[in-house]
């Protein structure tokens, strides 16, 4: 039955003050609305952590209906790549967007909550975080800095990384400069290479002048944007260095804390959203790329030779040990994040590993 015209005119007129009111509210949103500044550790943009930066922001500012917006600056822009953590936590920005490896050398326990060598994958890890302690851990952590962590994109499982010069056998790590942050680089040294730490931004240039000798990254989709195919020709799997890529969004403790509780579930929404989504793009892009590296430009795919993963993985234990012998959150973190790879390995062993060997014949 259609309404009467008194009813339908209520209607109307009720519809029309409601735009009126939202249109002379609009004002007052944008008078009273927050601008963070978000620094990241990436070229501004760039395909895998670049853009997931860029579309937290968007998520932060549109979920919150502009109450928050967020600006994003690439590496460089108002900090270098690897002051983010110190900004956040001195203020001079209210975000970051970086991974936590890198801030290894005033914290070294911050390797947990990126990657470890021959550890947790990203379902894995994301596991821990939310399920096993990890997130209260990786809080305490970071505390004394005034800084709340949370995870807020995944570039996945990595390669190996790129090389000038083949990998035959363990002897050719002897002396090779390779750029690799975090406990991949201290493996890396203990089998006799030089681990050098070199920003995204700057990696190609030292590839192309011989600084170093090969570097990892992350995996085909933002390794071929960086271009460095075109100086180091041999790509190596599998990145047992980094089996997870989790990106870090950092958050001054302070802007967060004055933020509505409402405000402070659009961030940690907008954060497991992104998380979620830049994973699922990762695995598409690299699965595409990978393929076009090979059939079009000519990249050498090689597999680790068994020596080198052999001494990687025994090396691996002693790093993570020594770790925690000489820092004590590392060794507070340690064991939390040894009984979640033992829970993983039990079940991924029957589960996605034994489906993935079957599925390949």
């Amino acid at each position: 039955m259609k309404p009467d015209r008194p009813a339908r005119r209520r209607v109307l007129t009720g519809g029309l003050a409601a735009l009126g009111t939202a249109g002379l509210a609009a004002p007052a949103v944008a008078r009273s609305a927050r601008l963070w500044r978000m620094a990241t550790s990436w070229p501004k943009n760039s395909p895998g952590p670049g853009m997931t930066a860029e579309r937290l922001a968007e998520r932060i500012t549109t979920m919150s209906g502009g109450a928050l917006r967020v600006e994003v600056f690439g590496a460089g822009d108002l900090l270098p790549p690897l002051e983010v953590l110190d900004g956040v936590s001195g203020g001079t920005v209210e975000m970051g967007h970086s991974a936590s490896f890198f801030w290894r050398g005033k914290m070294p326990a911050a390797v947990f909550f990126t990657a470890v060598p021959f550890g947790l994958t990203p379902g894995e890890h994301a596991a821990w975080i939310t399920q096993g302690g990890g997130q209260e851990l990786w809080d305490e952590l970071y505390a004394p800095l005034g800084v709340k962590p949370l995870m807020g994109g995944n570039s996945g499982m990595q390669m190996g990384g790129w090389f000038t010069r083949e990998i035959t056998s363990l002897d050719d790590l002897q002396g090779l400069k390779f750029r690799i942050p975090g406990l991949g680089g201290e493996v890396y040294r203990r089998l006799g290479a030089t681990a050098v730490v070199v920003p995204p931004g700057e990696i190609f240039a030292a590839l192309q002048s011989g600084l170093i000798d090969g570097a990892e990254f992350l995996g085909p989709w933002s390794d071929a944007a960086f271009g460095f195919y075109k100086v180091a020709p041999y790509y190596y799997w599998p990145g047992f260095h980094e089996p997870n890529g989790t990106g870090e969004c950092l958050i001054n403790q302070a802007a967060f804390d004055a933020l509505t509780p409402e405000l402070q579930a659009i961030v940690t929404a907008a954060c497991e959203a992104e998380n979620a989504y830049a994973l699922a793009e990762a695995d598409w892009q690299n699965a595409a790329r990978l393929k076009w590296l090979v059939a079009e430009k000519g990249v050498q795919l090689r597999a680790f030779p068994s020596d080198v993963m052999a001494g990687a993985r025994q090396e691996a234990v002693a790093v993570l040990d020594d770790l925690a012998a000489r820092d004590p959150m590392s060794a507070k973190i340690l064991p939390s994040y040894r009984t979640a790879l033992e829970r993983a390995r039990d079940w991924s062993r029957v589960g996605q590993g034994a489906f993935l060997a079957a599925r390949d014949g």
